[in-house]
């Protein structure tokens, strides 16, 4: 059963494990984190991160899950994925973290794509439906209030004027 160690902004980590721990009604085996404040030494983080790679990791590997990629978290999770058996998936969401920890079991690949398709499959957007979209006014005797008020009642787009002149002006300045 793979390892499962969360490295977040915190305290996002912790409040992950606390929401699986109140999923489960305990807190499964092998699950640890890191909170990574804003004033810690990420040398001193990545060192603890390995020790607890190494505590947390079982015969099919660790699952490493961080936040934000690109931010000191998930940069601290990074120096793990050269790791053998061990996986780096960011953006941690709690559907990830629930579909990684009932499929701890399964090879580590297959751990890792289930997590990732719970982090996805998690996402809805919750509500009233999206009303369909209005369809614009057809051109009919009805104009649009925009039309100066003697404009004729089928004309919908007003017209330029007939002396307009469209030529592209080459000594004027640019956008």
């Amino acid at each position: 059963m793979a390892g499962i160690l969360i490295i977040a902004h915190a305290p996002f980590a912790t409040a992950l494990r606390d929401c699986i721990s109140h999923i489960y009604g305990g807190l499964p085996a092998r699950i640890g984190v890191i909170d990574v404040s804003p004033d810690c030494d990420p040398a001193q983080v990545v060192a603890f991160a390995d020790s607890e790679v190494a505590r947390l990791r079982e015969e099919n590997g660790a699952l490493v899950l961080t936040d934000m990629f690109g931010a000191t978290p998930a940069n601290i999770a990074g120096r793990l994925a050269t790791r053998p058996d061990v996986r780096v998936l960011c953006g941690v969401n709690l559907p990830m973290l629930v579909r990684a920890v009932c499929y701890r079991a399964t090879p580590l690949d297959t751990l890792v794509d289930k997590a990732l398709a719970g982090a996805t499959k998690g996402v809805h957007a919750i509500g009233p439906a999206t009303p369909e979209p209005v369809a614009p006014p057809a051109c009919s005797n009805d104009c649009l209030p925009a039309l100066p008020p003697d404009a004729a009642p089928g004309d919908c787009i007003p017209a330029l004027p007939a002396g307009a002149d469209l030529t592209q002006k080459t000594d004027a300045a640019g956008l």
